[in-house]
């Protein structure tokens, strides 16, 4: 079943990187007592993440932000390390909290896995944005196609805040 508006984000854990190495964050880590925008992508360094999603969220950053959103997360069912040098070959370091769901548990546990298989690209996450406040989810979009960021970008996240 699929996470809807109004409901708590469930426990998981994400692997993000830092100056000393991998490290693991819980939800509450990431969610509690914070107004996050997270949206999720099916693959770091594919075509339409790479190219029409994620940078919407880095040039879109500072009117985020503005509209009193705490952090910026984008999440993968990618390991820490390709999504280490995601984060550094988009420029997006200071700006967009890059979460690892190796496992696909949290894409799973929020019914927003996909998969892509047929693609050759095993489970992943469906291509979505929320607006989360204090781990309750207060608006999602998902995208009905993997190789859309219509629905779920930056512009319409901040039309929504």
């Amino acid at each position: 079943m699929t996470i809807s508006v109004g409901e708590k984000l469930p426990d998981a854990k994400f692997t993000v990187s830092t100056g000393d190495g991998p490290a693991q964050l819980s939800t509450d880590d990431v969610f509690a007592g914070k107004t996050v925008v997270l949206f999720g992508v099916p693959g770091a360094f594919t075509p339409t993440c790479s190219m029409n999603h994620l940078p919407g969220f880095i040039e879109h950053h500072d009117a985020i932000k503005a509209k009193g959103v705490d952090t910026i997360a984008v999440v993968a069912v990618n390991d820490v390390f390709v999504m280490k040098a995601w984060q550094e070959a988009t420029g997006g370091k200071d700006k967009i909290l890059y979460l690892a769901d190796g496992s696909g548990a949290f894409a799973r546990a929020t019914g927003l896995d996909i998969d892509l298989g047929a693609a050759g690209l095993g489970v992943r996450c469906k291509r979505f944005s929320m607006i989360v406040k204090d781990g309750t989810v207060t608006a999602l979009n998902i995208e009905d196609s993997p190789g859309k960021a219509e629905a779920s970008s930056a512009e319409g996240i901040l039309a929504q805040l």
